[in-house]
């Protein structure tokens, strides 16, 4: 009966896949705003990558199966606006990430018959249930991964971002405290370092010229495609207080402030948390101590 159920949902699944992709459906206005809206960010997106000469080049079948895929999504206005944030932070390509999901999880189906012969030649009598359900483990938990990683190293990396940042904002009231203006004190202090933090920085202030816009929007915009809230503020607040330096000096250095204590606060929350983790081990170091310990006596005393 399993067998059976299982053999009518794979072809019940198989058939509504066929019959969609001989007859798909029309996207709706919003899917279509959706995806003129996308490809819209992709064209202003595109100098600056360009400019960094950083962006993850991707070719063959994987790029075939990203390109597909996003479009597929964007078709059905299916944004992922954190997962491109975080892959904008890392500069990676959403059609790549959205290839290795598929691949690993089409990996892992195609892996089902294999666990079939490899258990048919081992001589067990395994019901075709158990590899298929495997299979379908695996491949979910594949399809799961790359989410799981890039949400970790997107997590780091906008520590980092941050760090940059307070000690940007450091730098461009120091220049604002010298007599520049804010486009000017912006500029320099971004041609001050070069870590990738700054340089992100550097190329949105740069292609703020080329387009036309203000710099604080530009790191508005930088802010709003990294998901990092000090760049959205900074932009708020410079857009507001743009023609008074004084007012300008003041608000970034109670931001530049109050960044360094909240950085600090994380550093000491996650150094007690490291601490509590090295104690329950040690617990458990002493605990298996003490059972190997107690367990000759104790076995003297059950034999007895």
């Amino acid at each position: 009966m399993t067998i059976a159920l299982l053999a009518g949902a794979f072809f019940g699944l198989g058939a509504y896949l066929l019959f969609r992709a001989i007859f798909p459906p029309r996207p709706g206005l919003s899917a279509r705003l959706a995806a003129f809206d996308a490809a819209r960010r992709r064209g202003e997106a595109e100098p600056s990558r360009r400019a960094a000469g950083t962006a993850e080049r991707v070719t063959g079948l994987r790029a075939r199966v990203g390109r597909s895929l996003a479009a597929f999504y964007e078709a059905r206005g299916w944004q992922q606006r954190s997962v491109r944030a975080d892959l904008a932070l890392l500069d990676r390509s959403f059609e790549a990430f959205l290839a290795t999901k598929f691949l690993l999880a089409t990996a892992a189906i195609v892996f089902i018959p294999i666990l079939i012969a490899y258990f048919a030649v081992l001589g067990l009598n395994v019901v075709v249930a158990v590899p298929v359900w495997l299979g379908i483990f695996f491949a979910l938990i594949f399809f799961l991964l790359p989410d799981m990683q890039l949400r970790q190293e997107a997590g780091s990396r906008r520590r980092d971002f941050r760090h940059a940042v307070s000690a940007f904002l450091d730098l461009v009231a120091m220049n604002l405290s010298g007599g520049r203006g804010v486009p000017e004190a912006l500029m320099t202090a971004a041609n001050v370092g070069d870590g990738w933090a700054v340089r992100r920085i550097r190329d949105a202030l740069s292609n703020a010229r080329i387009t036309g816009i203000t710099p604080w929007q530009a790191l508005g915009r930088l802010g709003d495609d990294v998901n990092v809230d000090e760049l959205r503020d900074l932009s708020a607040a410079l857009a507001l207080v743009a023609d008074d330096g004084a007012k300008v000096r003041q608000s970034l250095s109670a931001r530049a402030a109050s960044m360094r204590s909240r950085q600090l606060a994380d550093i000491e929350g996650k150094a007690g948390e490291r601490s509590q983790s090295m104690l329950v081990a040690q617990l458990l170091l002493c605990a298996g101590f003490l059972v190997f310990l107690a367990y000759p006596a104790v076995m003297r005393v059950v034999a007895s």
